[in-house]
């Protein structure tokens, strides 16, 4: 192939880079069969007139105007690399014109799930709790140990979301026979029952759960919505685990349900990250905390390149993306969830 027939490729993929994305022989491959142009979020609007011409694809989702859009009658599609869906184009333009956005966010979902799956085992084994005592010599042995035990197996769990994440947690969780009931008001319940478990209210869910996972997107309509009346609602001594976005819950009201007995919990995620040095939430029994760390795994992140070169040869060929998920235009610009900062 020429070089002057290569598509335009334009690489923004902050804060990811194009190395931590790609394998070395992945993007060769990259490099092989497009034209690739590396730039930065706070140019990328400025790049020259006949450049933006000429894109086909924007891999990363650098905030696009809608002058900037104008100019880019080639484009074919914003592959974002970030997992997080941003408001920051004019979105009815982008689909009025047949422009693709999608995302690879769904390498996440089972590096995401299983460190969930850990720290409910974690919560209701005490595991680090015991391990901590261990190193200070004040463990207690035997059954003396586990007063408040309990088993994930035959437990009563609540999903609240059911899309990439809720579905792996789904998976695992499978192996332990649990009774499962799933909150997601944008899923049809025929859908939820395909999957073999039970479409629940949020009312069932928070009050017949021993264990409550967390995996919803921010949006505009749930920020926030899990706070003091919610947690009053939970079983006592119920496990709960955080591992979407903290936006979705008010954070103080769960820490205050910890600290009161009503339930222990687990978070990967936070409303400042990182949290104060003299923050409650790292001094408070029945409270684990994971620095936003359950899906950056390396293979993870290299799963996103293959995701992207697999749907550039299918646009290639006339042909609509498969692998990465795509924005719908009723509900992409509902999403709410902050970018990230750090990979």
């Amino acid at each position: 192939m020429k070089s002057d027939a290569k598509s335009l490729v334009i690489s923004v993929p902050e804060p990811r880079s194009l190395d931590l994305i790609f394998t070395p022989r992945k993007l060769a491959e990259l490099q092989e069969r497009y034209n690739l142009i590396e730039t930065t979020v706070d140019v990328f609007d400025a790049l020259d007139e006949e450049v933006l011409a000429k894109v086909k694809y924007v891999i990363g989702q650098p905030p696009i105007s809608s002058d900037t859009l104008g100019k880019m009658k080639l484009l074919r599609a914003v592959l974002n690399v970030e997992s997080n869906l941003l408001d920051n184009m004019p979105y009815d333009e982008v689909f009025a014109r047949g422009i693709h956005v999608v995302t690879t966010g769904s390498v996440f979902a089972m590096p995401v799930a299983e460190m969930g799956l850990g720290l409910a085992l974690d919560l209701a084994r005490g595991i680090t709790q015991a391990d901590s005592s261990f190193k200070a010599g004040t463990e207690t042995w035997g059954g003396d140990s586990n007063t408040s035990a309990r088993l994930l197996s035959g437990a009563d769990v609540g999903v609240i979301g059911f899309g990439d994440l809720g579905r792996a947690m789904n998976r695992l969780l499978k192996g332990f026979r649990c009774n499962i009931r799933v909150y997601d008001p944008w899923m049809p319940p025929s859908i939820l029952l395909d999957y073999q478990v039970t479409p629940s209210s949020l009312e069932d869910v928070l009050q017949q759960s021993d264990f409550i996972f967390v995996m919803a997107a921010v949006t505009t309509e749930n920020q926030g919505f899990l706070g003091a009346e919610e947690f009053a609602q939970m079983r006592s001594g119920a496990a709960f685990i955080l591992l979407s976005r903290a936006d979705v819950v008010n954070f103080d009201d769960m820490l205050d349900a910890v600290e009161r007995g009503q339930i222990v919990a687990a978070s990967d995620v936070f409303p400042q990250e990182p949290l104060p040095a003299d923050h409650r939430a790292r001094r408070i029994p029945g409270f684990i905390g994971s620095a936003h760390r359950a899906g950056a795994l390396d293979v993870a992140f290299k799963q996103m390149g293959d995701m992207v070169l697999e749907d550039l040869d299918l646009m290639d060929r006339g042909l609509p993306p498969m692998r990465c998920k795509r924005a719908e235009r009723e509900t992409v610009s509902r999403m709410r969830s902050r970018p990230v900062d750090k990979n």
